[in-house]
């Protein structure tokens, strides 16, 4: 016999494998009371997302800026004794503004730390200058199309890989492999650049420059992200005023492009994740797959788990 729609649903169970006097297939009138729309959804907000993308922007931005002072070198618009001078001022104003942010530490510990920097400095500085003329000829033989393209591959390699997320004064600089092979790739491309140059000086320039742009200062950037929000947009303001700047010079359209970039980056990405969140409809109820909450549990010096059968939505 048949019963009218809800009279089953005192004996209803959500189980299949005991003998049931209603059809496998029947649906109580309590089954959508546990419906929840985006029950976990937290809707990100324009200005955050505008402020997360600095990083992204001034990553990029570096890169912009590595590029054009490439293409001054090349066309003999640089001085590489200059760029040395800045590489090296820049390397001292990094590093007392890294020890500005860690002044909590004790003295001792920072006495340490900073003579293992000047050390390692003066170590990557000589084998920097010894390497030189034997980096400026390392791709003699490859054409300039092929360089040009494997740079421009291993550049993006570096963006898609680099680590955008902050790093606390507290917390240990531990690195991910991901920003290790970034960090990898973007060094790589400054090797094959600058093996286009025409002389040492100038091959050890870029490639102390590209030590800085692209092995110190993405450090130096995760730590600046804990900063308030009004100084990274003056930090991600400046290195794109940079880059434009040292670019529209060589190429307006090139500046253009930039400018393009940056704005979409910046501005319309976050505007347009914004606008997709009102389509976003994750429904979730008792129909879901259960999920056993598993304690562990200390006892005789052993670890053993047990699994608590309250279902965890």
């Amino acid at each position: 016999m048949t019963k009218p729609s809800g009279e089953w649903d005192h004996e209803w169970e959500r189980v299949l494998w005991k003998q049931k006097t209603y059809a496998d297939n029947y649906v109580p009138t309590s089954f959508l009371a546990t419906l929840s729309k985006n029950a976990n959804f937290r809707p990100y907000t324009y200005g955050y997302l505008v402020s997360a993308s600095c990083a992204i922007t001034q990553h990029i931005a570096v890169i912009f800026i590595f590029l054009a002072t490439f293409v001054r070198l090349k066309e003999r618009m640089l001085d590489p004794r200059l760029l040395v001078w800045v590489s090296i001022l820049s390397f001292v104003a990094g590093y007392s503004l890294w020890e500005l942010l860690h002044w909590h530490r004790d003295k001792a510990s920072r006495l340490t730390d900073c003579a293992k920097a000047a050390k390692s400095s003066v170590l990557v500085f000589l084998a920097l200058l010894a390497l030189s003329p034997i980096l400026r000829t390392l791709t003699a033989a490859t054409s300039s199309d092929s360089i040009w393209a494997l740079s421009a591959s291993l550049f993006i390699l570096n963006v898609l890989l680099a680590d955008y997320t902050s790093l606390s004064v507290n917390s240990y600089n531990h690195e991910r492999l991901s920003s290790v092979l970034s960090m990898n790739g973007a060094i790589s491309a400054s090797v094959v650049l600058a093996s286009r140059l025409i002389d040492d000086i100038s091959v050890f320039a870029l490639m102390l420059f590209s030590i800085q742009s692209f092995a110190l200062f993405p450090m130096l950037r995760r730590r600046f992200q804990t900063l308030p929000t009004p100084l990274q947009l003056v930090l991600t303001a400046l290195l794109l005023g940079l880059s434009i700047y040292f670019t529209l010079p060589l190429s307006s359209t090139i500046a253009s492009l930039y400018a393009t970039v940056f704005a979409f980056i910046t501005f319309i990405a976050p505007a347009a994740l914004v606008w997709a969140q009102r389509f976003k409809n994750e429904i979730r109820g008792r129909w879901d797959p259960a999920v056993p909450r598993v304690r562990v549990i200390e006892g005789h010096g052993k670890r053993t788990r047990r699994s608590d059968h309250t279902l965890r939505r």
